[in-house]
């Protein structure tokens, strides 16, 4: 038997792997692999426990965010609701006051306008009664009469002129 150098590269590699049988070298590794594999699993579970419970945090996040835009809906027609009444308290508050503010116009026209015609009539009556005197008073012959008719009557038109431009 011829011994060469491929018999001891075999010799030596049946002792290394019995060598690594007695030392429990593929025992060791399967455990470690078997515990890297638990390790994974374990991260796989946790990572879709995780992503569960973020789904479930997006469905309740998306209904509060629904439920908020519902509210503010409420609340944007609940104060158009509002604003209109208020526009409409306005407006008819205004009509109010401006339909007040013209009956006091009115009246004071009506007032004034009084006053006026008792001032025409107060000055027509001084004038038939200066007039009346001045007749009374100079009672002579009919020409002179009517001149003093006719300058009385034209005092009387100059005086209700001036009091009707008053």
């Amino acid at each position: 038997m011829v011994i060469d150098a491929t018999f001891w590269v075999a010799v030596s590699f049946i002792i290394f792997i019995l060598g690594l049988i007695y030392l429990k070298v593929p025992q060791k590794i399967n455990l470690l692999l078997d515990n890297s594999i638990n390790v994974i699993k374990n991260e796989i579970e946790e990572a879709e426990k995780i992503k569960n419970e973020t789904k479930k945090l997006l469905n309740d996040s998306q209904i509060k965010i629904d439920n908020a835009q519902k509210e503010s809906q409420k609340i944007i027609e609940t104060a158009k609701a509002e604003s209109e009444k208020m526009i409409i308290e306005v407006n008819e508050k205004f009509f109010l006051a401006s339909e007040n503010r013209k009956k006091l116009a009115d009246q004071k026209i009506e007032q004034i306008k009084n006053i006026a015609i008792k001032e025409i009539k107060n000055t027509s009556i001084k004038i038939a009664i200066e007039s009346t005197e001045k007749i009374i008073q100079t009672s002579i012959d009919k020409s002179k009469l009517d001149t003093i008719y006719q300058e009385n009557l034209e005092d009387i038109k100059k005086s209700l002129k001036k009091s009707t431009t008053i």
